[in-house]
Order: structure tokens, then C-alpha cells, then sequence
């Protein structure tokens, strides 16, 4: 794994753990720290790690924008840092393997954005998520696009347009997270959870990710067509050849990947 200035990344067995590490900052994201998220996510992307955990040291998850690096922007200058974030979260997306973020105090703005664009998240009961913006001047634009996907629309409205915090449990209820737990579980919960996320073919279950993403935002009718032809083409893969295999001949699938 490569050096980083704003972020650690450890792998262990299967599971590489980047961390977001600007406790200073509120783990906020400048330009150089986007970029190293980029480049983890990528580098993290190619191995053949099955799981990715998202975590944040010090006090908060992520405080969102460093608002340092914006002020000092002009238009094109926020423009390319925006797309420099947006490329984080479809990288993110695109990676084969499970993505999972672990909250715990604050996630706010571009670091709600984190939470809501992993593919699970797990917080801890102190968390609180907000999209700050509404009640400042910058209103909350490129976060709303993956909360938006993972809420719906009026608990998004009363997200944006307040600014409020919400608390774990109501981000549980809301959708934005999979699990709540104490403080001190947080680690186990994650562990868990991933563990359960990953078993199975890894190249059925790469494929799988990708076309649940494909499909989120079509219409029915179109969803059901690009789901149709990419099972029945996942249907001849190896792993889904096994587990078939395995099921009839009532004995445990030996995974070829």
C-alpha cells in the first residue's frame, strides 16, 4: 500500500481499512485529501480484498468541505474540486468489493455524502448526520445526491432545508445507516456485518454490486430488462456454476475466486 499524508490504510485478511486521518481539520475534505481517498480507493480497488471499511480518526467522521481550500477558489477552482469529489464517490461505487463506513460523532455535509454513497454503513449511538448547508450560505448540492437515494424525498427536504442534525437512531429509521450501536461495539458491529456482505463468489458478487447501482434509478420496466440479461449471463460464471452445483449435490460450494 502506498504512503499517505492525510489517511492511513491498513489491510487485514481480506478487509483493507482507509481512514480518514485529519482529526485536526475534523477529518474535512481539501483537495490533497480527496485525492488520497481517490487514489486508496482505486489502489484498494485492483487487490483482491473482498471488503473496504471507510473510517475517520479523532472525535468526528467527517465535518464535509474544508471550507479553507474552497474560500480560496474561484469558479473553476471549486468546479474541479467538486468533480475531484464526485470521482471519490463513483470510484466508491465502482470498486468490486463491499464498502462499508464506520460513524461515529459527526458526519456532515460531503461526510454524510460518504456515509450515504457506501454500500453499508454502521454508526455508533452518539452519531449525527446533516446536511449543514441549508442553514448556512452554501447550500448542501452534491451531498443530497446519494442521501437523496437513500432516504427519499421528504426526509431529504427536512435534511437540506433545516441543516439539522439527526441522531443514529433517526438516521436508522430514515435508511441512511444499516446498524446502530453502542460506542464500544462499533468495531465488532462492523467486522460482522462485512463478514456477512462478503461471503459467496467474489467476482458473482463484484457483478451483482455493479448492476444494483445500474439499475436504482431506471425506470421499472428498464431495470427489469438490464437485470434480466445480466443474471442470465451471471447464470454461466463460474462461482454461480458451483454454488448451483453445490445446492444440488448438498455439499459446501468451494468458490473458485
Amino acid at each position: 500500500m502506498a504512503e499517505y499524508e492525510h489517511i492511513l490504510v491498513k489491510r487485514d485478511g481480506d478487509t483493507v481499512t482507509i481512514t480518514m486521518n485529519r482529526a485536526a481539520r475534523r477529518n474535512s475534505l481539501s483537495a490533497d485529501h480527496l485525492a488520497e481517498l481517490l487514489a486508496a480507493f482505486r489502489e484498494a480497488g485492483e487487490t483482491d480484498a473482498t471488503g473496504i471499511v471507510l473510517a475517520g480518526a479523532g472525535p468526528v467522521f467527517s465535518a464535509g468541505h474544508d471550507f479553507g481550500d474552497v474560500a480560496a477558489r474561484d469558479l473553476a477552482g471549486v468546479r474541479e474540486l467538486l468533480r475531484l469529489c464526485t470521482d471519490l464517490m463513483s470510484t466508491m461505487r465502482s470498486v468490486p468489493q463491499v464498502v462499508v463506513a464506520r460513524v461515529h460523532g459527526l458526519a456532515t455535509a460531503a461526510g454524510c455524502q460518504l456515509v450515504a454513497t457506501c454500500d453499508l454503513a454502521v454508526a455508533t449511538e452518539s452519531a449525527g448526520f446533516a446536511l449543514p448547508g441549508g442553514k448556512g450560505g452554501w447550500f448542501c448540492h452534491t451531498p443530497a445526491v446519494p442521501v437523496a437515494r437513500s432516504i427519499g424525498r421528504k426526509r431529504l427536504m427536512e435534511l437540506a432545508l433545516t441543516g439539522d442534525v439527526v441522531d443514529a437512531a433517526t438516521a436508522l429509521d430514515w435508511g441512511l445507516v444499516n446498524r446502530v450501536v453502542p460506542d464500544d461495539s462499533l468495531d465488532d458491529a462492523v467486522a460482522s456485518l462485512l463478514e456477512r456482505a462478503t461471503r459467496g463468489s467474489r467476482a458473482s458478487k463484484a457483478l451483482g454490486k455493479q448492476t444494483l447501482y445500474a439499475q436504482l434509478d431506471r425506470p421499472e420496466a428498464d431495470a427489469y430488462a438490464l437485470a434480466l440479461e445480466v443474471m442470465a449471463s451471471a447464470s454461466q460464471l463460474p462461482g454461480a456454476r458451483e454454488g448451483m452445483a453445490a445446492f444440488l449435490e448438498k455439499r459446501s460450494p468451494v468458490w473458485p475466486d
